[in-house]
């Protein structure tokens, strides 16, 4: 007995924390929703557009109510998801292409070779890894996903697409082009299902990143015909959406579910960035209640997302989890659940929230988040943010036509338990905690590099003096 006991002792400590978690390594599932507005989803408070699935999910899970996404776009977000770090640090700061997009000089542009993914992270634990749905991380050949380790890849490779056959043109299986018969999230939808029928039987990484509910507002007439009591088409046709994303992010967890898989399986979904509602966005008829602020705006309603992380057995059900965390942190998370120590030369910023979520641990996951757009400022801290944000939000059609970057507001302080809804300036009243957090953003910001495109880039640079 003594001799069994020191060997198991042996395999425990080869196989890392992960262990602490399950048996072996868990599978990880990310389900990632596009300009998904914050307050549209039943377990958000949403009653308009009914989400049993994803409200399921959030029921049998951890719903983290203090959410949060490091860029308020597209690109930007999935850099940081895809890396653990602030992709300001290694100047991935816009969507690239920018007014260029669609241009041989925009495919050049994407997630620099130097950064090394989660999935490269996974593949070499022994995981097989798998992208379905979109990538908007560089279009050229050099940043194809199974180039930055992912085995696997359906879907395309910009930032939005259409959703119907007839505009199909360039959904990808590996690197050859297909003709997509299906409605795309539906398409997105089986081929997520058929990825977990193959793996199955090991471990594997799976990144679902639906184009829902991002424009174009394409929908099933039979998913129109629910929502025919919406009287605005917009919102009717982002409900339709809506629900078709919800009805496969079902499939995805009945195929875990029947395949026995769900006590193995670390499930998190979450919203690239909150919903596109301000003038000068391609609004999509979301709605981020009771929040302020839109996509492309570092207010909370840019970058506080829906959030949540289910692993039967292993995180609490129906837990409501109130510290900040951050999609940053879903590589060390993912890692630490493998059995994978991080390494300093790393320099991650994101943490592993597993002992946070499980209740193991009762220590806040970060002391401070911060972000940076352009022009656009904030850091959280506490319940205190400071942020510098579009003055559109406040007066549109402040944004004049052509300018690249936005005028920004001065610096506000706002106290977010007090007041969520971004409205009530207390700058005035405490100059101290204005001048702590500024300094503490202006350091930050400090350490970051330069953006490799879009305003403050180099490139810009030389044609604001030509």
């Amino acid at each position: 007995m003594g001799l069994r006991r020191a060997a198991w002792l042996a395999i425990l400590v080869v196989a890392g924390p992960g262990w602490a978690f399950g048996a072996g390594k868990p599978n990880v599932v990310w389900l990632v929703a596009d300009d998904l507005g914050y307050g549209d989803l039943g377990f958000q408070g949403g009653r308009d557009i009914p989400t049993p699935h994803l409200d399921a999910l959030a029921r049998g899970g951890v719903r983290c109510t203090n959410g949060y996404v490091s860029g308020p776009y597209c690109s930007p977000t999935r850099a940081g998801l895809l890396t653990g770090r602030y992709q300001q640090r290694f100047g991935h700061e816009f969507n690239p292409g920018g007014a260029a997009a669609g241009t041989p000089a925009a495919r050049e542009l994407g997630l620099p070779l130097a950064e090394t993914t989660v999935a490269d992270r996974l593949k070499g634990a022994g995981y097989a890894t798998g992208l379905v749905g979109k990538w908007h991380l560089g279009a050229a050949a050099k940043f194809h996903p199974q180039k930055r380790g992912f085995d696997e890849f359906f879907g395309f490779l910009g930032g939005q697409h259409t959703y119907f056959v007839a505009k199909s043109e360039d959904v990808y299986r590996g690197t050859e082009v297909v003709k997509e018969e299906t409605y795309l999230t539906d398409a997105f939808a089986r081929e997520a299902v058929a990825f977990i029928d193959r793996h199955k039987d090991h471990p594997f990484f799976l990144e679902l990143a639906f184009n829902a509910v991002h424009t174009p507002m394409d929908a099933t007439d039979e998913r129109l015909a629910k929502f025919a009591s919406i009287e605005d088409p917009k919102r009717r046709t982002y409900a339709a959406m809506l629900s078709a994303m919800d009805d496969a992010v079902g499939q995805v967890i009945e195929k875990i579910r029947s395949a026995g898989l769900e006590e193995n399986t670390l499930i998190v979904f979450f919203s690239d960035n909150g919903g596109p509602t301000m003038t000068g966005t391609t609004i999509n008829g979301s709605s981020n209640a009771p929040l302020r602020g839109s996509k492309r705006t570092t207010l909370e309603g840019g970058v506080r997302v829906p959030f949540v992380a289910s692993w039967k057995g292993t995180l609490p059900a129906g837990r409501v989890y109130e510290q900040p965390v951050i999609q940053l942190d879903l590589l060390p998370t993912a890692l630490a659940a493998a059995g994978v120590a991080p390494q300093p030369d790393w320099k991650l910023d994101g943490v592993d929230i597993l002992p946070a979520l499980s209740g193991k641990s009762d220590k806040a996951p970060h002391d401070t988040l911060y972000w940076r757009l352009g022009g656009q400022a904030a850091i959280r801290r506490g319940d205190w943010k400071l942020v510098r944000y579009d003055q559109a939000v406040d007066t549109p059609g402040a944004r004049s036509n052509g300018r690249a970057r936005p005028p920004v507001t001065p610096f506000r302080l706002y106290n977010l338990a007090q007041d969520l809804g971004e409205t009530k300036d207390l700058s005035a009243q405490n100059p101290d905690k204005v001048k702590e957090l500024q300094a503490a953003w202006d350091d930050w910001s400090g350490q970051l590099a330069r953006p490799l495109w879009g305003p403050g880039s180099a490139s810009a640079a030389a044609k604001a003096v030509n």
